[in-house]
């Protein structure tokens, strides 16, 4: 079978050390205790520390109304408006700390969740950090299918999945088992690209998302392990139900806030009808008589995909006045 390295332990939230957070959950040995932190009755929210992932969840911490401030050299921030602790963990790691308890809800790639492998509730997916994870390979070499790398060099940081991989292949491919048991797959933390380069690799597997870095180190891409995107995940088993829902129909407020805009215009009362059929909004339009009784102004939810289509078509039946703007935040259910 192939072979593959273990992968590491989860680290200690505190930069400098690691302190137990008491018993008062359950949870020994992770996080630091209550003379550091005063995290009873709040709930533990993980969020990447670094990479890809961070920039785009702490802007999305603002936009559902979580402030809290981080201070130096700590991994724990302290919300000041929400009984909420702010946990910043890699991202590799979040899916454990969430499954096991010792966070309530975190945010990570549904390629973590699944290399971990571990049960967590999916709250929604956040619609940002999309890519593919890929078997790559040297654009000089002759691997160009998944049954080429049988017996080959692997380099990936997702050991657990490109093994699953190259079973799934194996099982599809005849008198396949020597190879399958040639097959090396090896883990590394990071600058997986570079491995076929150095002679440490025949082929790697790695996430894309613009293709950019696959092309710089002169890799093809040669099949897609699984799409992959960031999700809002929580413990099933979490003390805080009622606040883990509120804060899921923030997020999803954020998300339809990016996926629709407000459409208002005017049109004649003649044209009212057809013009609602173009926009009926959520429920129903809102219809606001003008001065000029044969008109009113109406204002509907469009789905951003949609507008400029939308405008056109308004255009054409005559109204007039046709205005959009940006919506910040919602409280609609996706």
């Amino acid at each position: 079978m192939a072979s593959m390295k273990k992968t590491e332990s989860l680290p200690s939230l505190v930069t400098d050390e690691k302190r137990p957070r008491g018993s008062s959950r359950g949870v020994s040995g992770v996080l630091p205790d209550s003379a550091l932190f005063d995290l009873e009755d709040r709930l533990l929210f993980a969020v990447p520390k670094k990479g890809r992932l961070h920039e785009q969840c702490v802007d999305l911490l603002e936009r559902i109304g979580i402030k809290y401030r981080r201070k130096p050299r700590l991994d724990i921030a302290m919300c000041t408006n929400m009984p909420i602790a702010l946990v910043f963990l890699p991202a590799a790691d979040i899916p454990r700390y969430v499954a096991e308890s010792h966070c309530d809800l975190g945010i990570t790639g549904e390629d973590m969740i699944a290399e971990t492998g571990v049960e967590v509730k999916t709250e929604v997916k956040l619609g940002f950090g999309k890519c593919r994870l890929c078997l790559q390979a040297p654009v000089a070499s002759a691997l160009t299918s998944g049954a080429d790398v049988l017996g080959k060099r692997i380099v990936t940081s997702f050991p657990k999945l490109t093994k699953s991989y190259i079973e799934e292949l194996a099982a599809k491919t005849p008198h396949s088992s020597q190879k399958v048991s040639e097959t090396s797959i090896t883990y590394v933390s990071g600058s997986v690209e570079v491995a076929c380069g150095l002679g440490l690799a025949d082929a790697i597997v790695d996430l894309v998302e613009s293709g950019d870095t696959m092309v710089a180190h002169q890799l093809i891409d040669v099949d897609t392990l699984l799409t992959t995107q960031a999700v809002l995940l929580s413990n099933k088993h979490t003390p805080f139900p009622k606040l883990v829902a509120k804060l899921n129909l923030r997020v999803q407020g954020v998300i339809a806030a990016k996926q629709f805009r407000m459409l208002t215009y005017n049109v004649s009362r003649a044209k009212l009808a057809v013009a609602v059929r173009l926009t009926p909004g959520q429920q129903a339009p809102t219809i606001t008589p003008l001065a000029d009784d044969t008109w009113v102004a109406v204002q509907a939810m469009v789905k951003t995909n949609d507008i400029h289509e939308m405008m056109d078509a308004l255009n054409e039946v005559g109204a007039t006045a046709i205005l959009t703007t940006e919506i910040s935040n919602t409280r609609l259910t996706l």
